[in-house]
């Protein structure tokens, strides 16, 4: 069985129904009372409903299995067989993702709510950037099965930020995973560098990556729904970038590192977790024994809001680091949403305490 949820505003829209093994395009203005009907006395537009209908011979069981993305992803010469690569979704899975009102940390949240997933953004900022309001807009008309929202709350303050977390667990009794992307660098020399300013960007870079870490743990534990966290380093953890003088977020960028190992080794096995299965968690379907992973993404050079403030300052560091890595450019934030997708699905189940470079070679040399 396949079920399709939308608006009824959109439901004489396009939309692709499956007829035995091939894919038919209702055009616009198609009446679909064949398929669906309006419910009585509906008397808004934004009503949600679903219909469920038979397009192949699988039990009920099965289909349940099939996630998000897998169900975007038939193969065309087999549309009636089981749907791939199912262990890539994220179906009605919760996460937070911090730094997530902007930049990298929004464009990878948008990817998990692809996937199925119901997303929380976490950042210090009182309103998040257009650019968010324009993915959640972009997200709800594409109709996806997850969702996105956002909180405010500074990563430094673990009282509020427990808080938030907890509040978005309860409202789906469940906590999945995270995706630690808060960070802040500067740019000074280590003669240079104010003694207040090192706390400063410590406690932002790894004890908010810490915190974030410990909140979303808690609940995972309380509702039984052991997952998987991506913090995001950074290939600064691991060398230091030509021209770029960050002693200390270098520095903080390690230890994120060594964080994640850390965690992975308390985590991996936890009493709390005893007789929890992949099979007994709703959304997977995997057998195996569940604690909670954690794995670093590391990538290269990013155009982020950060970065160009970097060339704005510094205009030599573009060509400079365009020509450090194998690749001759820089990434954009959306070559990273497959690496963070796998890290947190079940792709990458036996994947923990590991760190992900995605550098463009720049470390390989």
């Amino acid at each position: 069985m396949v079920s399709f949820t939308t608006s009824w505003g959109r439901a004489t829209g396009r939309l692709s129904t499956l007829v035995g093994e091939r894919c038919r395009l209702v055009s616009p203005g198609f009446r679909l009372a064949s398929c669906i009907s309006r419910p009585p006395n509906l008397r808004h537009s934004n009503y949600t409903f679903s219909r469920a209908f038979t397009v192949s011979r699988r039990t009920s069981d099965e289909a349940n299995k099939s996630s998000a993305i897998a169900r975007r992803l038939k193969d065309p010469e087999h549309a009636g067989q089981r749907a791939r690569l199912r262990e890539f979704g994220l179906d009605n899975r919760v996460y937070v993702v911090t730094g997530g009102a902007r930049g990298l940390g929004l464009v990878l949240a948008e990817a998990l709510v692809e996937a199925g997933g119901h997303v929380y953004c976490l950042d210090r900022l009182t309103e998040p950037d257009a650019s968010f309001h324009e993915t959640q807009r972009r997200l709800l008309a594409s109709g996806f099965d997850g969702s996105l929202h956002y909180k405010r709350v500074d990563v430094q303050d673990a009282k509020d930020l427990d808080w938030v977390i907890s509040e978005a667990a309860a409202a789906h009794g469940r906590m999945d995973g995270l995706v630690a992307a808060a960070g802040v660098q500067n740019v000074t020399p280590a003669l240079e560098y104010p003694p207040e300013k090192i706390a400063e960007m410590m406690n932002i870079n790894y004890t908010g990556v810490y915190l974030s870490a410990v909140a979303c743990a808690k609940q995972m534990i309380k509702y039984k729904t052991p997952g998987a966290m991506c913090l995001i380093g950074s290939m600064s953890g691991l060398v230091a970038n030509k021209g770029l003088i960050t002693s200390v977020y270098n520095s903080s960028k390690a230890a994120v590192m060594q964080l994640g190992r850390s965690l992975a080794m308390e985590w991996g096995q936890m009493k709390e977790f005893e007789g929890v299965t992949d099979a007994s968690v709703a959304g997977s379907h995997l057998g195996h024994k569940r604690g909670i992973r954690v794995n670093v993404l590391c990538p290269g050079n990013i155009i982020t809001p950060m970065v160009q403030k970097n060339f704005e300052d510094e205009p030599h560091l573009r060509a400079l680091w365009e020509s450090g890595n194998m690749m001759g450019r820089i990434s954009e934030p959306e070559e990273y949403r497959g690496a963070v997708l796998f890290m947190l699905s079940d792709a990458s189940s036996f994947m923990t305490g590991s760190h992900l470079v995605v550098d463009g070679g720049y470390t390989a040399w």
